[in-house]
């Protein structure tokens, strides 16, 4: 039987050494893909036995398995009936690398952002219960997303409901660093403390001899009762309302199995906490579980990545702070459990009293941010920029409102490529430029960030620094930083001895698209002048309305939404100064959501390039000499 073969049915006869067989192969099959693909490979490494398990006991074709984030989907893709394009995971047009419900009818929920599972999971139980319907609800979440606010929110309302539900806690020790905070704390008591799953056990096989008259039944469920709370601080999930089962070996198939069918028939919210090894089965992985939870293509008896690592925007972050740190001791660094992804690790080593992981909490982050500028402090919040979409409230409320000096480094701003939909950072100008007293900069190169990084933290102001995910252009590194005159754009490229046919208004990374436009455009016979805006808010007015005015024509180019980003900005400014007769086309991503592939295809595909900026400029120029 080979795994195109295997289905729930099929699963469900398969004897103890078959799904052992079947667990090697599937391990076998993960690291040999992402090896090729990248991916995330260590929290799918991780949960083989514990997905094995649930598929063995639910049917997901009409049960419900949510997944919380998703990227320890990879097994499950695989064993209901996508192991024939599993080698096209997160490639252009290829599957996701994460819970897709368009994809499949086993993936109950789209996901890819943490702490999601329960609430989704509690409203399909919800939905389920209205409709009269009769199918299980299992929501799997990890240690690590666990920490997220929302989570418990959830189990807090779960909890008061008391509807049929299975909660799975893969507890690993790690998100995507290592946990931090008191829940982690509370978890490793669990996990290590033998009185508790001993204790309970011979506790309840004591009692269950005691005569079962109604009297002594009662008492004794109050002393079993007793005993686990003495047995475990707080009985944090039992508590909340939850029948709590655990902690369970989650690389022992048929223990997971019988623990999963116990938790079917016991009726009301159960949380069933599974302790598994991220990266299990592949010993490199096991040994440096941070670096393969999401890794690009790599060999196999090294677990070295192939391709050779050059400098990039996330480099320059963290060196440059660092260098900030070092001259001004009021700053801070805050993270939302990217530690190594932020680029903060040395900082947090250098700097252990000034370096702070709240865990998977941005909302967390940016509130206690402000809390530190209030009273002094410089605070350095590093974080996605699609993560840093949960924290729009306390962005606006906590920290604009009060024009607190909080600074927002937001690394992967733009296309971030084979992550996807969930994981483009395509929508932060949009969130961020009508917010009172927040300033935004986007730099060109890896020289500029540095310099904008000095501005911001010079700026007495809320400043958003946006920069984009992978290499920088290799530019040559200023020894000095400079601060920028805040909302000054900078012209590039242009013979000034004659007016421009057209003005290339570009942000971030497009700039330098926009320079080999210029070129392209030259050859051509057509003048055209590059602009680097360098702020998108505040613009710089007098140069932008002195350039349009004398081109009559300007092409906005940015990687973000067209829906107000960038381009938008420019078009309310021309707007406002009643400048009705200069044209404007906007390249950018238009309505819609951008898929998962390569960066350099998706820009292709939406006309960030030289070439289309070509294209429309001789389309506009063109049309104005007919």
């Amino acid at each position: 039987m080979t795994l195109l073969d295997i289905d729930h049915k099929k699963l469900r006869k398969m004897s103890e050494l078959q799904l052992k067989n079947l667990a090697a192969e599937l391990r076998g099959i993960l690291i040999k893909t992402v090896s090729k693909t990248g991916g995330h490979l260590a929290p799918s490494l991780g949960v083989v036995e514990l997905t094995i398990a649930i598929h063995k006991v639910f049917d997901t074709a009409v049960d419900r398995v949510v997944f919380d984030v998703g990227h320890q989907c990879y097994a499950h893709k695989i064993l209901t009936g996508r192991s024939n394009v599993f080698h096209t995971l997160r490639q252009y047009q290829g599957i996701s690398g994460f819970p897709k419900r368009e994809e499949s009818q086993h993936d109950a929920f789209g996901t890819g952002h943490s702490s999601t599972s329960i609430s989704a999971a509690l409203g399909i139980a919800l939905a389920r219960d209205l409709r009269r319907e009769k199918y299980s609800v299992v929501a799997l979440i990890g240690d690590g997303a666990l920490t997220g606010g929302m989570s418990f929110e959830a189990l807090n309302h779960a909890g008061h409901l008391r509807k049929d539900l299975i909660i799975i806690l893969n507890d690993n020790e790690m998100s995507i660093c290592k946990n931090v905070g008191g829940l982690s704390k509370y978890l490793y008591r669990l996990r290590t403390d033998p009185r508790y799953s001993k204790g309970k056990e011979e506790m309840e096989f004591l009692l269950n001899k005691l005569p079962i008259g109604r009297q002594v039944w009662q008492a004794a469920e109050r002393l079993k009762e007793g005993v686990k709370c003495i047995l475990v601080p707080g009985m944090f999930f039992e508590e909340l309302g939850f029948k709590y089962l655990g902690p369970i070996n989650g690389h022992n198939i048929m223990e997971i199995v019988e623990v999963l069918n116990q938790a079917k028939t016991v009726g009301g919210p159960v949380l069933v906490h599974i302790i598994t090894k991220k990266g299990k089965g592949y010993r490199i992985a096991e040994q440096n579980p941070d670096k393969f939870h999401g890794i690009g293509s790599f060999d196999i008896s090294t677990g070295q990545i192939l391709k050779e690592k050059t400098l990039t925007y996330t480099d320059v972050f963290s060196d440059t702070v660092l260098k900030l740190a070092a001259e001004n001791d009021k700053i801070v660094a805050i993270t939302a459990a990217m530690t190594v992804g932020t680029g903060l690790k040395k900082f947090s080593s250098l700097y252990p009293d000034r370096f702070f992981d709240v865990g998977i909490a941005e909302q967390h982050a940016v509130t206690m941010a402000a809390g530190m500028a209030s009273k002094g402090c410089k605070p350095v919040v590093a974080i996605y920029s699609t993560f840093l979409q949960r924290a729009y409230d306390q962005i606006l409320h906590d920290v604009c409102i009060q024009k607190l000096p909080v600074v927002f480094a937001i690394d992967r701003a733009g296309i971030v490529g084979d992550d996807g939909v969930t994981h483009q950072g395509l929508f932060d100008i949009s969130f961020l430029r009508h917010i009172p007293n927040m300033v935004i900069m986007a730099p060109k190169d890896e020289n500029e960030l540095r310099h904008m990084l000095k501005t911001a933290v010079d700026h007495n102001k809320p400043v958003a620094v946006r920069y984009p995910r992978g290499e920088g252009t290799g530019c040559k590194i200023d020894d000095e930083m400079i601060t920028l005159e805040i909302g000054r754009a900078e012209v590039l490229n242009g013979h000034h001895d004659k007016e421009p046919d057209i003005v290339l208004l570009a942000i971030g990374n497009m700039v330098l698209v926009a320079e080999e436009a210029y070129l392209k455009l030259a050859e051509k016979g057509i003048n055209s002048v590059v602009i680097n805006a360098r702020f998108i808010k505040p613009l710089d007015e007098s140069c932008i309305i002195e350039y349009a005015k004398k081109a009559g024509r300007v092409i906005t180019v940015e990687e973000h939404v067209l829906a107000g980003g960038f381009g938008s900005a420019v078009l309310e400014l021309l707007a406002d100064k009643k400048l009705s007769g200069v044209q404007v086309v906007r390249i950018g991503i238009p309505d819609g959501f951008v898929e998962h592939g390569k960066p350099e295809i998706l820009r292709e595909k939406y006309g960030l390039t030289a070439d289309n900026i070509v294209k429309k400029t001789e389309e506009m120029v063109l049309a104005g000499r007919e």
